[in-house]
């Protein structure tokens, strides 16, 4: 039996299915202060997240991180479909980045200082885009 995985496709899975993983898990069981900051940051750049309690968020958050990081670690989840999560997810993120005051230096695409925790989730972006465009214009199809 033949995965839905190439093998270029092993080293950024696993990058990045451990890093969301982890980041998923680490936010299992956050107080309401740790929930409280995360859906405060969510909700003033998405505001229908403000509907959400934020210890709902924040779980609801754990388990999107988590099965997302699941389904890039394991091998019979095709990369096409865990690009197309991990696209979304890390939109979202560049969203929060981009629409955040104070997280980008005035006029420009570089971060400040408290910006460069969210910037970074753009290299999550151009992993699963590539992802989706590889997986879409694979030969054999």
């Amino acid at each position: 039996m033949r995965l839905p995985i190439e093998l270029r496709h092993v080293a950024p899975r696993l990058a990045t299915g451990a890093f969301m993983l982890n980041s998923g898990l680490s936010k299992r069981g956050a107080d309401e202060q740790t929930a409280a900051m995360l859906h405060g940051m969510a909700k003033n750049t998405y505001p229908f997240l403000g509907r959400l309690q934020p210890a709902t968020f924040a779980r609801l958050l754990s388990a999107g991180e988590t099965a997302l990081g699941a389904a890039l670690l394991l091998p019979v989840v095709p990369t096409a479909v865990a690009g197309v999560g991990l696209t979304v997810f890390s939109a979202g993120l560049v969203g929060l980045y981009l629409r955040t005051p104070g997280m980008r230096e005035e006029g420009s695409l570089r971060p400040t200082q408290e910006g460069t925790a969210l910037a970074k989730d753009t290299w999550m972006l151009g992993i699963g885009v590539g992802f989706v465009v590889d997986g879409l214009t694979r030969r054999g199809r």
